[in-house]
């Protein structure tokens, strides 16, 4: 398995890589400057665990370049890292399917771990799929983190004031929240609350 940077800067993509050998020790990580390289570099490295982009590639138009991957590879994380703070830049990437935003202004620990947290596996006791997307027609099982995001959600509130009701940092929210939509099939949080309505986690 390998993860993929993609950043036509030389020292941001260096950055990236130097990073995610610090996260994941064993994996091999593959640097490409451009987006058309990418096919071609998965063939000879392997198959990707996690694609880190850059928002702003020459030559290639706004989101599409996450809709393109995705498209190939929907289940593997996709992280924008962009320097165009975050906002309506970053609704339009998760509704084409990125899996989480960084800015490039962010210290380096706080991208460390936000990108370390799509690879930890969050697991309970009373149910050690958790993470895994449900299964047509299963029985919907929650983790008390999950439903209580579910319940902020309902609230209205933004990520940063989950972050601040929960005393968590604002990229671990965007984390949960991702492992969240994973679990429910979902890519936006209108969509995680008519699911939850429909299967009975919220009033309706």
């Amino acid at each position: 398995m390998s993860l993929y940077v993609i950043d036509d800067h030389p020292l941001v993509r260096q950055a990236l890589g130097m990073l995610l050998r610090r996260i994941k020790p064993a994996a091999k990580v593959v640097e490409l400057e451009k987006l058309s390289e990418l096919q071609a570099a998965i063939i000879k490295n392997g198959s990707p665990q996690l694609f880190v982009l850059d928002l702003l590639l020459p030559g290639v138009k706004g989101a599409n370049a996450i809709s393109d991957i995705k498209g190939l590879y929907a289940e593997v994380p996709l992280v924008v890292i962009s320097a165009m703070p975050a906002g309506e830049a970053e609704e339009t990437c998760l509704e084409a399917g990125a899996d989480l935003y960084i800015e490039k202004s962010m210290a380096a620990n706080d991208i460390s771990s936000a990108i370390a947290g799509l690879f930890v596996e969050e697991k309970t006791s009373e149910d050690d799929d958790e993470d895994l997307p449900l299964a047509p027609g299963s029985d919907t099982k929650l983790s008390k983190r999950q439903k209580q995001l579910i319940l902020m959600l309902d609230r209205g509130l933004s990520n940063r004031d989950i972050a601040a009701e929960l005393s968590i940092s604002e990229h671990t929210v965007k984390v949960h929240l991702w492992r969240l939509f994973r679990r429910l099939g979902v890519k936006s949080r209108t969509q995680t609350l008519h699911f939850a309505r429909m299967h009975g986690f919220l009033m309706s």
